[in-house]
C-alpha cells in the first residue's frame, strides 16, 4: 500500500511545552474526511510517536483523539528538564519535526487531495 507523509495531510503539526517535565505534540487537520481516514488507519498511535522520536514507548505518557477539533494530541517526557543545562529548546516549540515524516497508509479508498499550489 502506498503511504503519504503526515506533513502532506495535516494542517498544523506543532510541539509545545507542558510544564517542566513534558511536552505535547499536536496534529490538527482542516478536513474531516482526511482526519477520519487517518484515524481509521491507526497509523497515529503511541508506538508510531515513540518510533519517530527514537524513544521507548514508556516515554509517551498520554494520547488523545479530539474528534470535534479534528486533532490528535500526544504528551511525552522531555529529554531534558525545561531550562536545565543542555536544554536547547526552552519552550519545546521546535520538537515537532520527527512527526512530519510519519508514514500514513494511503489506499484507493483515501480521500482525494487537491494538487499542490504553485
Amino acid at each position: 500500500m502506498k503511504t503519504r507523509p503526515l506533513r502532506e495531510l495535516a494542517q498544523i503539526i506543532r510541539s509545545k511545552n507542558a510544564k517542566p517535565y513534558r511536552m505535547t505534540l499536536d496534529i490538527l487537520f482542516d478536513r474531516e474526511d482526511v482526519f477520519d481516514y487517518v484515524k481509521r488507519s491507526g497509523a497515529l498511535n503511541e508506538d508510531a510517536i515513540a518510533t519517530a522520536y527514537r524513544v521507548p514507548r514508556s516515554v509517551i505518557t498520554s494520547s488523545y483523539v479530539f474528534d470535534p477539533g479534528l486533532g490528535f494530541k500526544f504528551t511525552m517526557q522531555r529529554p531534558v528538564v525545561q531550562g536545565a543545562f543542555g536544554d536547547g529548546d526552552l519552550y519545546a516549540c521546535q520538537q515537532h519535526s520527527p512527526l512530519l515524516s510519519i508514514p500514513i497508509p494511503w489506499g484507493d479508498d483515501a480521500p482525494a487531495l487537491e494538487p499542490a499550489k504553485a
